[in-house]
């Protein structure tokens, strides 16, 4: 069985080969700086990790998570520009080191090079992973639109909420499993269980992100902590304390949203204070477990051995065991 860091390696010697053309050059090194920043290529570890879990051939589940990898870096692409982001790993954007145009083009071949590679599988199952991917493209862009949506809103509700990071977040995990599955030769209801493992996994992952920005230590987050508190981001916490405070807080939490000149370390108190006063930590540790506890209802569902479930419990407790 391939380990969580067998597949790491393995996907990153694949990028390293991947034969782009030299030109336009300016077309194509922006894709090859995007993919040589590495990151920690969970998406397409787990697509190599679903398909073990059936099969202990994965070479159908190759060009499929590469094809993974290829997507998620064209959402970063385009994410950095609209959210005008500087640093992406450590490095200039896309958008800054040669141009907003460029970023633009550059995504665009990168999700039409994503779907080359999804349909470069000798998979049996292959139109069912090529619906799966195409379904979960749109739904990316779905939840991008509505949280760009959210950023002009007071009135987020808990399920909108959860609904974004669903499609925004959660179903290209799922569905990097639910496709890795179908390559290894799972049957459809135990790819569409390890689907929904996948999908309450990454519902956990978005909000401990949330409650990391928040509470967490910047030198084991990886992230200055406060960011989405001042910038007004509709996070879980956000909402939560907006919704379950007293008349008072929450007027004074709407004013605190406004404020653009205050110093940020007292904006970030401040806001951390009202999310104090009405539990907001403890309310999001609760749902981030009820989260964990579904994924592996889910994963105890699938009918394989319990030692080809080992990897993926073990990825589990990794992420439950995040501090905040």
């Amino acid at each position: 069985m391939l380990s969580l860091e067998d597949a790491q390696i393995r996907i990153k010697k694949e990028i390293e080969i991947i034969d782009l053309p030299l030109v336009p050059k300016d077309l194509y090194d922006p894709v090859r700086y995007i993919l040589s920043l590495g990151g920690k290529r969970i998406r397409p570890a787990l697509v190599l990790l679903g398909a073990n879990l059936f099969s202990d051939d994965i070479s159908s589940a190759v060009n499929p998570a590469i094809g993974i990898e290829i997507f998620h870096n064209f959402t970063l692409l385009h994410d950095d520009l609209m959210d005008n982001s500087v640093i992406r790993r450590g490095k200039e954007t896309v958008h800054i080191k040669w141009s907003p145009n460029i970023s633009i083009l550059s995504g665009d071949v990168m999700s039409i090079l994503a779907g080359k590679y999804i349909s470069k599988t000798n998979s049996p199952n292959y139109k069912d992973i090529q619906d799966t991917f195409n379904r979960t493209a749109i739904e990316v862009c779905e939840g991008q639109m509505l949280d760009m949506d959210f950023e002009r809103r007071t009135d987020v509700s808990i399920q909108e909420y959860l609904e974004m990071i669903r499609l925004k977040t959660s179903v290209l995990i799922a569905a990097s499993l639910e496709i890795g599955a179908l390559a290894g030769g799972a049957d459809k209801k135990s790819a569409a269980e390890l689907y929904e493992f996948g999908l309450n996994l990454g519902l956990a992952f978005q909000l401990q992100d949330d409650l990391l920005d928040s509470y967490g230590d910047t030198k084991t987050f990886g992230k200055k902590v406060g960011n989405d508190i001042l910038t007004n981001k509709k996070t879980y916490l956000m909402i939560t304390a907006l919704n379950n405070s007293k008349p008072e807080d929450k007027a004074r939490l709407l004013d605190i949203l406004g404020w653009t000149t205050i110093d940020p370390f007292k904006k970030i108190d401040a806001v951390k204070a009202i999310y104090d006063a009405c539990s907001v930590k403890a309310l999001t540790i609760d749902k981030i477990n009820q989260f964990f506890d579904l994924a592996l209802q889910k994963l105890e569902n699938i009918n394989i051995e319990d030692d080809r479930k080992i990897v993926l419990k073990k990825f589990s407790a990794e992420l439950k065991g995040r501090e905040y």
